[in-house]
């Protein structure tokens, strides 16, 4: 029986995969065309990853260049001025709210971002999120850290617990932990998880992530005559 349910936010709750791509793209739009393509590949590989792990590893494996404290400060800030107010309005992945309205009544509900923590519990509050969740966690803390975190507080056992994300980086999570793992892939979307062992179910939305959730206590319909 499912006993708690965790959910990334960028790619699951909301479908915010757009907005970020794009600021990515103009962040580093001073590189070449061919490594801006690079970069934006990994990007998206990488949908798990913290954006200063990402900076990291596109200056040392992509631009071959040495990164400073001052450039990373510079592109994290651009970064943000460029997604901040609009995440507060971009569009909720189909069935976002109506499976965090039902579920929140039967279990408890956290979020597991690679967003900064402070800035993922800023966007949670003002999107007023936060009465769904019992905790937004974010980075610099890994995702596996949040998870096990998670599991000691709720004395969930790991196949208790699900983890709902859309990046081959959730997955990792999900193993190292030994969480259950089920893959969000919109409509288009290249599968990522081909050959991953333990993805249990692949959704296209929420709305499929509840019916998936129909045979646990969350899914309203369950709960229907």
């Amino acid at each position: 029986m499912l006993t708690t349910l965790i959910l990334d936010f960028d790619g699951v709750v909301v479908e915010s995969l757009p907005l970020k791509t794009a600021a990515f793209r103009k962040i580093f739009s001073f590189a070449s065309p061919k490594h801006l393509d690079e970069i934006i590949a990994f990007h998206l590989e990488n949908g798990g990853m913290s954006r200063y792990d990402k900076f990291r590893q596109i200056y040392a494996n992509i631009l071959h260049e040495p990164l400073t404290p001052e450039q990373e400060e510079r592109l994290a800030s651009e970064y943000v001025d460029l997604i901040i107010d609009a995440m507060l309005t971009v569009p909720y992945v189909r069935g976002a709210e109506e499976l965090l309205r039902d579920c929140s009544r039967a279990l408890p509900l956290y979020i597991v971002s690679a967003t900064p923590e402070g800035e993922m519990q800023e966007i949670a509050r003002r999107r007023d999120l936060t009465k769904y969740f019992v905790r937004v966690y974010g980075s610099p803390k890994t995702k596996a850290e949040c998870i096990r975190e998670i599991l000691a507080e709720t004395g969930a056992a790991p196949e208790e617990a699900l983890f709902v994300g859309d990046a081959p980086n959730d997955w990792d999570a999900a193993r190292a932990t030994g969480v259950r793992f089920v893959a969000r892939i919109p409509p288009g979307d290249p599968n990522r998880f081909v050959g991953r062992p333990g993805v249990e179910g692949i959704v296209e939305n929420l709305q499929e992530l509840r019916e998936y959730l129909r045979g646990n206590i969350c899914s309203s319909r369950s709960r229907t005559p």
